[in-house]
């Protein structure tokens, strides 16, 4: 099962990425994670990342994606994999098309968390307000000056990605403004009928 999960920031990607994880036994790869794992490992393409966040330099496409195609010939994704915050541009996507084809492997989904913006910006208002009656830090996150951002950069970049699976048949959406347990059962119908479709081409 290798998926990828689309949405805004806040549209809960991150908690319903754990629950598949649970699930299937598949891993979640942030390219957070795999940047600090790579460079901690000091591989090839480790080194290289690390030589550019030393110079106080953004990791270039390039290196991001060798990281992620070093990350998925890992034996823990032999049974598949959750893409979690990538790839965030066209071209990004193109890069995992093209890895994954290499690899003779697909992806089995594409799901989007569609979700209503001035819904999103409430709830990080009334978590920020929470966190601050009960005299605990707020979030940087949390601030809806930049959580906007954050937003307009997601429209900005990642969102093109909605047409570009679209196009592709790959597109699967789901209800991202119902509760957690809702999504996570719609989550899981599309991935049943996504199972039941690898089982007949096998």
């Amino acid at each position: 099962m290798r998926l990828i999960l689309l949405g805004p920031p806040g549209a809960g990607k991150g908690t319903q990425a754990q629950r598949l994880v649970e699930k299937y036994g598949i891993p979640q790869l942030s390219t957070g994670d795999m940047l600090r794992a790579a460079v901690k490992a000091e591989t090839p393409v480790g080194l290289k990342a690390k030589a550019v966040m030393d110079a106080g330099e953004l990791v270039s496409d390039a290196i991001v994606n060798a990281i992620v195609a070093e990350r998925i010939d890992q034996a823990d994704c032999a049974g598949g994999f959750i893409l979690d915050g990538y790839p965030r541009t066209l071209a990004q996507a193109d890069a995992v098309e093209s890895m994954l084809a290499e690899r003779d492997l697909g992806l089995d989904a594409v799901i989007e968390l569609v979700v209503d913006d001035r819904a999103l910006v409430g709830r990080i208002v009334k978590r920020a307000e929470e966190a601050a009656a009960a005299g605990q830090p707020v979030r940087k996150d949390d601030n809806p000056t930049v959580f906007e951002e954050r937003l307009r950069e997601y429209y900005k970049k990642t969102a093109p990605l909605i047409g570009y699976y679209y196009a592709k048949g790959m597109l699967k959406g789901v209800d991202g403004m119902d509760d957690i347990d809702g999504v996570t059962r719609q989550i899981e119908d599309l991935l049943s009928g996504s199972e039941r479709k690898v089982a007949a081409r096998t």
